[in-house]
């Protein structure tokens, strides 16, 4: 013990034993030991006492669009990330579509991360793209250190990045399988959306028709059987229709290797609040009814979906027009996805130990960082946020850190204050103070 740097003490620490009273020592950016609260504190280290604030470990967020380089003025590393640290996020990957170029070949990973590398303030991964035409690059990405594939089922919305065929998808999913990756998937079924009624307008009702939760429900049916088929490893991307649980359930318990995410939004916000022509709210898949809401968190808690991500897709304002057919499709979270989580899952009985292993633990698990990251555990990375888990706050979208603060949650009341998020032993942010970047660029681990 005598190199530890920095004790951080509080009565309640979130470790994966529970929550206690702890000290937790660091030494060069990891996690040393974790120690009884009043343990006696190491000579010549610093102590940084919390009192009863909760000590957790960094969030984990594996789905968000950065968009940079190529449509940064939607976004960019440099506010995506500041606003993911406001927020208590210490990791996120980033999609690999928005950007241009999309993040499809090594050489496009390369400039994605030439790119990042001065502008992360907090670590930084990759997720690569799956194209119809572009299986001979996804070895090469993966050896590059990519952290999975994304493919699309339904159109993307970007013309650079189209989505696979049914068979398409099984070059691409037998070439990762082949090798040992992870393909992870917006399910949607062209044809169930091809056959909705496509109205348009200003009416949320007349979107959320145009979205019908069957498309779900085939697309993630053929992607079951597909992994099945070829013993390959899925993953549901930003799940929002409850009917798709009872075959993702039973998925699970013949052996399929498919795990499933959903989002604050669709954890959080209903169709019955959504103004009509308030495209703020509009995302793909879309925000559903509120009895589908608690079916959703029904799964979170039995497991039947594994962990909650963001989804951060912003865009420009000026995308985000009154009629649903032609805006973006996108909520702005990254700041916001814990306050907006705890704040619905302690009405519902949940604690932040659960929050925890659906936003950090079990993230970092599924991008094969758990030996790294999603845990105040010896040997982990020193990744913290602080929480006043019972302070409130008004969302104002004047303090997001996004680029374009256009959210679907203003004027929302939120339990969780985010006090100070620390990376690799080092505060990063603390009462709206930035230090400068000092985020990693991260590959996947052989």
């Amino acid at each position: 013990m005598s190199d530890v740097e920095l004790v951080l003490r509080s009565t309640r620490v979130i470790t994966p034993e529970g929550t206690r009273a702890a000290a937790v020592a660091v030494s060069a950016g990891k996690i040393t030991a974790v120690l009884p609260h009043d343990a006696e504190v190491p000579p010549g280290a610093r102590v940084e006492d919390f009192g009863d604030d909760v000590l957790l470990p960094g969030l984990v967020d594996t789905h968000v669009h950065v968009n940079d380089p190529g449509r940064t003025e939607w976004e960019g590393f440099w506010t995506a990330t500041r606003a993911a640290a406001a927020g208590g996020i210490t990791t996120l990957v980033d999609m690999p579509l928005n950007s241009l170029p999309p993040t499809t070949t090594v050489e496009h990973l390369r400039t994605k991360r030439d790119v990042a590398r001065a502008k992360a303030h907090i670590d930084v991964g990759f997720w690569g793209g799956a194209l119809p035409d572009n299986v001979k690059d996804l070895r090469p990405l993966h050896e590059a250190g990519v952290f999975g594939f994304k493919a699309f089922l339904s159109p993307s919305g970007v013309e650079e990045f189209p989505e696979l065929d049914q068979e398409q998808l099984t070059r691409s999913l037998a070439e990762i399988a082949g090798f040992g990756g992870l393909l992870i998937v917006h399910a949607e079924d062209p044809r169930h959306l091809a056959a909705a009624p496509q109205k348009g307008g200003h009416k949320y009702a007349d979107f959320l028709a145009s979205r019908p939760r069957d498309a779900e429900d085939t697309a993630i049916e053929s992607l079951v059987a597909q992994a099945r088929r070829l013993d390959a490893r899925v993953h549901v991307l930003h799940l929002s229709s409850s009917d798709a649980l009872p075959l993702i359930a039973a998925a699970k318990a013949d052996g399929v290797r498919i795990t499933v995410e959903t989002c604050p939004h669709y954890l959080t916000l209903t169709a019955e609040e959504v103004p009509d022509g308030a495209s703020e709210f509009k995302c793909c898949p879309p925000i559903r009814e509120a009895a589908n809401q608690d079916l959703l968190w029904r799964a979170l808690a039995d497991g039947t979906i594994d962990c909650v991500v963001t989804d951060h897709s912003p865009s420009t304002a000026d995308l985000k027009t009154d009629d649903f057919a032609t805006a973006w499709g996108g909520i702005s979270g990254l700041q916001l996805s814990l306050s907006a989580v705890w704040t619905e899952a302690r009405e519902r009985g949940h604690d932040l130990e659960d929050v925890v292993r659906w936003m950090s633990s079990r993230t970092a698990e599924l991008v094969g960082l758990g030996d790294r990251k999603g845990a105040i555990a010896p040997g982990r990375d020193a990744d913290f946020a602080v929480l006043a888990p019972d302070e409130t706050f008004t969302v104002d979208p004047a303090a997001l850190q996004h680029r374009n603060r256009v959210t679907a949650y203003a004027g929302k009341t939120l339990s969780g204050v985010v006090k100070s998020t620390w990376l690799r032993g080092q505060r990063i942010v603390a009462e709206g103070e930035f230090t400068e970047p000092a985020g990693q660029l991260l590959t996947r681990t052989p």
